[in-house]
């Protein structure tokens, strides 16, 4: 459950980050400097964590894309839980 909250809360960031730039949000523009800026910073970081936690990406079931995509977004809130379940005998 704590992983699904989290999970909004970055949708939610990422989609003000990208509205922001198509329409003007009702907040203050250092608001959404800083909101821009933050959401950069976790892409970054996100794509850090694809190249240093590749084994662990790839454990996802479907597309290796999609596993990739969903830990550029998500972080270790998408791989964490797969490695978890690897981990853990059968």
């Amino acid at each position: 459950m704590l992983y699904l909250l989290n999970k909004l809360l970055l949708l939610v960031l990422y989609g003000i980050a990208a509205g922001s730039y198509l329409t003007a949000p009702p907040m203050s523009p250092e608001v959404i400097h800083w909101v821009r800026i933050v959401a950069a910073v976790l892409l970054f970081v996100h794509l850090l964590e694809v190249a240093v936690c590749f084994k662990k990406v790839a454990l996802h079931k479907g597309p290796l894309f999609d596993s990739v995509l969903l830990t550029l977004l998500f972080g270790f809130l998408h791989w964490k839980p797969m490695a978890e379940a690897a981990r853990r005998p059968r």
